[in-house]
C-alpha cells in the first residue's frame, strides 16, 4: 500500500527512487569519509558540469582523483553498474571540469571506485579504468 506523505500518497516506485537516492548519497559521504581518513583532501562532492557529474574529487599530493562511488548488494552488480558509457561521460566530465581549474591540470590523474555494499566492507579500487579521450 503506498505511504501517505504531508496529506498526498506517493506511489511505491516514486518512493523505491527516493530510497535509492538517499543510499547513493549515504554511500558517496561514506566514501568521502574514507578518502579523508586515508589522507586525500575532497575537492568536490557531486561536481556537476554539461557533459555529467562526478561523484567525488579528491586530491593526494601529486594525483588528482576522479572517484565513482557505487552502492550494490555485492560486487558483480556494482561493477556492472559502471558500464563503458558511464566510464566514458565521467572521463568527459574530468575534462570538462580541468578546463576550468587550469591549477590542476599539471597533476596525474586517476579514476577510481569506490564500491559500497550493505554490512561490508568498503572497497576502494584505484586506477580502476582509463578513459578512452584525454
Amino acid at each position: 500500500m503506498p505511504m501517505a506523505t504531508m496529506g498526498r500518497i506517493k506511489p511505491p516506485r516514486a518512493l523505491a527512487r527516493r530510497r535509492a537516492y538517499d543510499r547513493g548519497l549515504w554511500a558517496e559521504r561514506l566514501a568521502a569519509a574514507l578518502l579523508v581518513v586515508k589522507g586525500y583532501r575532497i575537492l568536490a562532492h557531486r561536481c556537476k558540469t554539461a557533459l555529467g557529474e562526478i561523484d567525488l574529487i579528491a586530491k593526494k599530493g601529486a594525483t588528482l582523483v576522479f572517484v565513482e562511488v557505487k552502492y550494490r548488494k555485492n560486487r558483480a552488480q556494482a561493477a556492472a553498474a559502471l558500464n563503458a558509457r558511464q566510464r566514458d561521460r565521467v572521463g568527459r566530465a574530468a575534462q570538462l571540469f580541468l578546463s576550468g581549474r587550469p591549477d590542476l591540470a599539471p597533476l596525474d590523474q586517476r579514476f577510481d571506485v569506490i564500491m559500497v555494499y550493505p554490512w561490508k566492507f568498503i572497497q576502494h579500487i584505484k586506477n580502476y579504468w582509463q578513459p578512452t579521450s584525454k
